[in-house]
């Protein structure tokens, strides 16, 4: 039975299903909420941006000032792009 995370998350179910497979509390209520808005069709906008890996140090800094990582400042690319997939 698919427990009621309250009115922050759209769809419980996925939103467990992401947690399951290890996803952040954060990431997997992003992606249940999109998937739960008929607005949005994160399924359609994957795919478009470059790899991290084809990003410049720079880009991925403001890219982790942007979400707010921690420690970003004494990262090297590296453990930007880590941080980036794992935020």
């Amino acid at each position: 039975m698919t427990k009621d995370h309250g009115k922050q998350i759209k769809n419980d179910s996925a939103y467990e299903e992401l947690r399951d497979k290890g996803y952040s509390k954060e990431k997997a209520a992003r992606i249940a909420n999109a998937q739960a808005n008929p607005q949005q069709h994160p399924s359609e906008k994957g795919g478009k941006s470059k790899k991290y890996e084809e990003w410049t140090k720079q880009a991925l800094y403001q890219r982790a000032k942007e979400i707010g990582i921690d420690g970003r400042s004494k990262m090297n690319k590296q453990e930007l792009i880590d941080a980036l997939r794992n935020h």
